[in-house]
């Protein structure tokens, strides 16, 4: 948020503070090889996943020195070095392409999981309808996570889901949790039953994680100065702060040395980011067209 303060990214960003037990705790249940599908608020899903956060800031800085060479930015990176196909800012279309991820992977005989994560505003869309019809049709190994921080932008979702959010995945089949994401232990704990059930071929599984976003759902939104918060609903969910929750469990010394840790690695990561070179705009449509079309490998022209 300070690098957008600063101009030095020019997009801004979708933050994902206060929802860091989410991505900790479901990633934490993941092999190094399953295959995560993540949204335009993913940053805290990379590093969960192993992304270096060096490489994550220099892509969200537009650098040639991000993963996807500074192309993918902060809403579509991707990070194939982690089996991280993609972001997608088009809301819940990632729900039908990890149906079609899993489905591949299930063909090849693999044990690998695809872990899909979407947000409440996506509920209602028609793609991820179809996309859960079919992973449970075919019982894909995929685990599908909403994270419900309880809006769509500004949107209550009290006011846009009719019925419930775990009652989309019970309407094909699919067991359907809701968890507290607040709590990363508990987290863990759902993801991993939700995994193992893919991994041995129970099928697809959904869980509605309950979280808050501390700030707005764009840093758009600090120069907009949008109020569509309840009085004193902020301070209430700083109250269960997944990272004083998580701090709880380890004494004071521990906590002092892994946030140093922490701010050390930061330092490096923004220095790496920053010394990153800019992005030619001569290069600006390379990877977006052919030359004509390209055969496959054995298939003749």
């Amino acid at each position: 948020m300070e690098l957008v303060q600063q101009g030095e990214i020019v997009s801004g960003i979708h933050p994902c503070i206060g929802q860091e037990a989410v991505a900790v705790g479901a990633c934490a249940a993941l092999r190094p090889d399953d295959i995560l599908l993540s949204t335009h608020r993913g940053h805290g899903h990379f590093l969960a996943k192993g992304t270096e956060p060096g490489v994550l800031l220099a892509e969200m800085l537009g650098r040639a020195s991000g993963m996807d060479q500074g192309r993918g930015g902060s809403f579509h990176p991707s990070d194939f070095s982690r089996n991280i196909f993609n972001a997608t800012g088009t809301v819940g279309h990632s729900v039908p392409i990890a149906a079609g991820v899993a489905w591949s992977v299930s063909k090849s005989g693999s044990d690998q999981v695809v872990l899909c994560f979407f947000g409440d505003g996506a509920v209602s869309q028609g793609a991820l309808l179809e996309g859960l019809n079919l992973a449970s049709l075919w019982q894909l190994p995929v685990v599908y996570l909403c994270e419900n921080n309880g809006y769509a932008t500004t949107l209550p979702a009290r006011d846009a889901i009719a019925g419930s959010i775990t009652g989309r995945g019970e309407a094909f089949g699919i067991p359907a949790e809701q968890v507290d994401g607040q709590d990363v232990q508990t987290v863990l704990a759902a993801t991993s039953r939700a995994v193992a059930r893919a991994r041995s071929g129970g099928g697809p599984s959904l869980l509605q994680v309950d979280t808050y976003r501390y700030f707005g759902h764009h840093t758009f939104e600090a120069k907009v100065r949008l109020d569509y918060r309840p009085a004193g609903e902020l301070d209430q969910w700083r109250q269960r702060d997944p990272l004083e929750i998580a701090a709880t469990r380890v004494g004071a010394a521990d906590r002092a040395a892994i946030d140093a840790e922490v701010e050390e690695s930061l330092d490096r990561a923004v220095q790496f980011a920053l010394e990153g070179a800019k992005l030619n705009p001569a290069d600006a449509q390379a990877y977006t067209f052919t030359t004509g079309p390209v055969p496959r490998a054995g298939v003749s022209g």
